[in-house]
């Protein structure tokens, strides 16, 4: 019963095509047809099943229908089928409308097959084909005059920069979209899509205040729709910028708000989405039971619409609620299939907040194992989408810097021409009037020092520029400590030397614990605040000739060029106590904030010869993750090796804990523990040096 219905499904679709190429226009009762199919549009968001039988109903009366009409009814039906979760036929569909708008050299109907197949692309996980899909949509839909359809690709773009993490071109894209759609020119419907796209990408952006501004512009203008399904659209919207400003009751009542009217609906997808984000909900108060309940609900949801993401999303969820009931290996598999999904769709921010999730889950439950996979798979990600935000930072940047140059040249020539126009001037001059002579060289004099002042005024400027492009490349912003690329570029260049004396270097890479829930409790801007906090703490407790780098995130790298061997556990206690010491006070707030460390001398001599530096910082980082996985608010350091020739360096970085046990690492552990009942420095009785014997395990 099922492949029939596909199959009559596509045989359905091959007659349309053929109906449209052949069948005459007529304008009888036209405006009722095209009404019509405008109400299945907005109907196919809510109850898609229930808009395919209205189309499919609507078909014999494309016959006598016009070439934008029939057009439309593809383009909805792909659209339909797309929700549906049919997306052979829907991609069918959606390539029928692009050629049956180049037959007909109509940009208008061109522009909306492009779009119905970029959201094909994206319910497949084409992301980078779906991206490519909607800018050259919108690029075409802005030389139409169809302001609904400017509205809606110009939508479409600027979701699909926010999904590149390209924040700035998203947000000129969504209030764009806004300025389209507002009347005279523009409907009440594209308005409230483009409010509601602008209001989730200030949230996204944590700019809450003007996401809040844009929301109740939103709430607005759809209660003058009377919709239902639209104002459960703003309703989840409202969650969003609730949850994520720190506000759960009022998510808590918007979700219930929004799950009556979409199940009144019969709107199931929506239904899905709610039943997520009410999962969501009960895992952050830690009522795991609930938290199954909405998520299997989210399941049978996303089975019947065949929403693949919220699907995934659902497992995610219901993955997180096993582990904390303590079924471990169940909330392994869900979760593991839920990532599955992310990746395939290489949807990097939410993959990487998804395994820090994942990390803390598995470490609550004791799987201390687990936890430092998945924080190294986290790590991995995290790095890759720091590096990207650098590169597109000092991409910015030097744009921006050669377009001033570029202006500053051309204003340079256009005195130039001036000059040459003045001395043309000034011959014509001395050869009909030679008692102004004296008079025109003195002006020409003036013109050519004041000009001359010009160029040495304009050569300073560029030379400031210059220094304020080498500082932004070199310092982190928001701490003024240096960032990754300079340290790179400094390590690049030193010559590693292991000295005889009792004096090494040091290499310290620390990370704030529990961090995401100091920006979920109290905001970024709380975060922001903690980030230079510690900052200060380490400009403090190292010393001027120390490098501190922030490394990136919430993790801050340290390296200390000659200190007493001796002393490199004192160091990383002096690190551990100054910050835990410290308390910030933060609005109403008082946050206290710890951090977890790992450290090793510099150079690091496995076997007698000096590890890269690369190798050094990823070993530190390991010990890192072994203070995080063994309490946090303490620091791991690797004093050096034992039997180096019974084992190999890179069986020593596959598993650092393994090879510790295994008595081929020397380990020292610095607690950090309440900063007031600490021993004096001298007694060192929170240092505790840790080896195993080779054989033993």
């Amino acid at each position: 019963m099922k492949n029939g219905g596909r199959w009559h499904g596509r045989r359905s679709a091959v007659a349309l095509a053929v109906a449209l190429a052949l069948a005459p226009a007529c304008a009888l009762a036209q405006a009722t047809l095209d009404e019509r199919i405008l109400d299945v549009r907005e109907q196919s968001r809510f109850v898609p099943d229930k808009a395919l039988a209205q189309l499919q109903k609507l078909q014999p009366e494309l016959v006598a229908a016009s070439s934008y009409t029939r057009a439309e009814f593809l383009n909805q039906m792909s659209t339909v089928r797309m929700r549906l979760g049919q997306n052979d036929l829907a991609m069918e569909a959606a390539d029928q409308v692009i050629a049956f708008g180049t037959s007909l050299r109509d940009n208008v109907i061109i522009a909306k097959g492009m779009l119905a197949k970029t959201y094909v692309l994206f319910a497949q996980a084409e992301v980078d084909a779906a991206h490519r899909m909607a800018f050259a949509a919108e690029k075409l839909a802005l030389t139409t005059t169809d302001i609904p359809l400017q509205v809606q690709a110009t939508i479409t773009a600027g979701q699909s920069y926010a999904e590149q993490g390209n924040f700035p071109a998203a947000l000129l894209k969504l209030q764009r979209a806004v300025d389209i759609a507002r009347p005279p020119a523009g409907d009440a419907i594209s308005l409230v899509a483009a409010l509601n796209a602008l209001t989730k990408l200030h949230t996204q952006m944590k700019g809450y205040e003007n996401a809040a501004e844009t929301l109740a512009e939103l709430l607005t203008e759809t209660e003058k729709l009377n919709s239902p399904g639209r104002m459960a659209m703003a309703k989840n919207t409202e969650y969003g910028l609730a949850i994520d400003s720190g506000q759960p009751k009022r998510a808590l009542r918007v979700l219930q708000e929004s799950l009556d009217l979409e199940r009144k609906l019969g709107a199931e997808r929506m239904v899905g989405i709610t039943l997520v984000n009410l999962s969501d909900i009960q895992l952050k108060q830690q009522d795991y039971a609930r938290a199954v309940q909405y998520a299997q609900e989210a399941l049978q949801s996303s089975d019947k619409t065949r929403d693949k993401s919220t699907e995934a999303t659902a497992r995610l969820n219901l993955g997180q609620a096993y582990i904390g009931m303590g079924r471990l290996a169940e909330g392994k598999k869900q979760y593991e299939l839920g990532l599955a999904r992310y990746e395939r769709e290489n949807n990097k921010p939410d993959l990487q907040a998804a395994l820090r999730e994942y990390g803390e889950a598995l470490e609550r439950a004791g799987d201390l194992a687990g936890a430092v996979q998945a924080y190294h798979r986290e790590r991995n990600i995290s790095n890759e989408l720091f590096e990207r935000r650098r590169q597109q930072a000092m991409l910015e940047l030097q744009e921006k810097y050669e377009t001033e140059k570029k202006q500053r040249q051309i204003e340079l020539l256009s005195r130039e021409n001036q000059v040459k126009g003045t001395e043309i001037d000034n011959r014509r001059l001395q050869q009909r009037v030679w008692w102004l002579l004296a008079l025109v060289l003195a002006l020409t004099a003036a013109v050519v020092g004041l000009l001359y002042r010009k160029v040495r005024h304009t050569n300073a400027q560029l030379e400031v520029k210059n220094l304020e492009l080498k500082a932004q490349s070199t310092l982190d912003p928001l701490t003024s400590l240096y960032n990754r690329r300079h340290f790179q570029d400094f390590m690049r260049g030193l010559t590693v030397q292991e000295r005889a004396d009792d004096v090494v270097g040091a290499l310290f890479l620390l990370d704030v614990d529990h961090f995401k829930h100091i920006n979920d409790t109290y905001g970024h801007a709380a975060g922001d605040a903690v980030l230079k906090m510690i900052a200060e703490n380490l400009r403090i407790a190292l010393r001027e000739t120390d490098m501190i780098v922030r490394w990136g995130g919430e993790e801050f790298l340290a390296f200390l060029p000659a200190i007493p061997r001796q002393g490199v556990d004192e160091i990383a206690r002096r690190i551990l106590l100054g910050i835990s010491s410290q308390s910030l006070k933060y609005q109403e707030h008082e946050i206290s904030v710890n951090v977890s460390v790992g450290f090793s001398p510099y150079p690091l001599v496995p076997g007698g010869e000096p590890l890269a530096w690369e190798r050094a910082v990823n070993l530190v980082d390991m010990a890192l993750y072994l203070a995080k996985a063994h309490g946090r608010n303490r620091a791991y350091g690797v004093r050096g090796f034992d039997n180096f020739h019974l084992t190999s360096m890179e069986a020593i970085e596959q598993d650092l804990e393994r090879a510790w046990r295994s008595g081929f690492v020397d380990l020292s552990v610095v607690l950090g523990g309440d900063p007031d009942q600490q021993p004096p420095p001298t007694e060192q009785t929170n240092v505790v040096s840790i080896k195993h014997a080779a054989g033993k395990h």
